[in-house]
């Protein structure tokens, strides 16, 4: 299995996962032209996507999908409240309601030779979830959105082979910010998204000797930066009591604005 960071941040999110025969999308939240560029420097053309998932109806999570839907024709897979929250979105221009296949949390599902649970997590959205892929003892999970975790969470995300995890924030950053008080307080809050603290204890949570890839995923443009997420989460893991290192994996920050590595899993 593989999977690649087309582009990940709070202007717009969009990831591959697939295998040899099977190609799909998280969420499309930047321009069509975009997402095909991207697929295409990961060596898959547009028209042999077999799906796309979407977490929730966030703009920053679904503003192209309008445009993968009429070029393409895919399977759009999400919530049903995602998908209602979808009809009322603006600026996507007509759907085709016949191409929406809604699941539910907590799902387990199969598209080609990949299967994939949908996993309920904690943001203010109609009904946000987290996507798992498993494939011949593979496994990748795609965790962004969450103001916190539960161990529902850390129960469906355990022993995966790669990770790409929403290191948003960095606190003091965000309370010494530009940002209005209202706004501050939904982010850091239980429905918000996760601080570079919170993804590093969740890490630690999930780290076996199966994961080879961690991803830091999702960063704030205002309130963070990449080096500073990756040595709190590195700290976070090194100094914490468990077995496992930063050392053990490789570990990097997604691209907000151009494509990230390709990430091959082996064995």
């Amino acid at each position: 299995m593989q999977m690649c960071s087309i582009a990940s941040g709070s202007s717009g999110n969009c990831i591959y996962v697939g295998s040899e025969t099977t190609h799909l999308l998280v969420d499309c939240g930047i321009s069509g032209k975009r997402i095909e560029n991207g697929l295409k420097e990961c060596q898959v053309e547009p028209e042999a996507l077999d799906g796309i998932l979407i977490t929730h109806e966030h703009i920053d999570h679904i503003s192209g999908l309008g445009v993968m839907i009429r070029r393409y024709g895919k399977p759009i897979y999400a919530t049903s409240g995602t998908i209602e929250a979808i009809k009322q979105a603006k600026n996507l221009g007509n759907l085709s309601q016949a191409r929406f296949i809604p699941i539910q949390a907590g799902w387990e599902f199969t598209i080609g030779d990949i299967n994939i649970s949908s996993i309920p997590v904690w943001h203010d959205a109609a009904e946000p979830v987290a996507y798992r892929f498993d494939k011949d003892g593979q496994s990748i999970g795609i965790l962004t959105d969450s103001g916190t975790f539960d161990q529902t969470i850390v129960d469906q995300m355990q022993g995966l082979s790669a990770l790409l995890i929403e290191a948003n924030h960095d606190i003091h950053m965000l309370q010494a910010g530009k940002y209005p008080y209202y706004l501050k307080r939904r982010i850091m809050g239980d429905q918000g998204h996760l601080s570079n603290e919170s993804s590093g204890r969740l890490l630690n949570e999930l780290l076996s000797e199966k994961m080879q890839y961690v991803v830091l995923g999702h960063l704030s443009k205002e309130n963070n930066y990449p080096d500073l997420a990756y040595e709190t989460v590195r700290l976070e893991v090194d100094l914490a009591d468990t077995p496992y290192q930063t050392s053990d994996f490789a570990m990097y920050v997604a691209k907000r604005d151009d494509v990230s590595e390709l990430i091959q899993i082996q064995g």
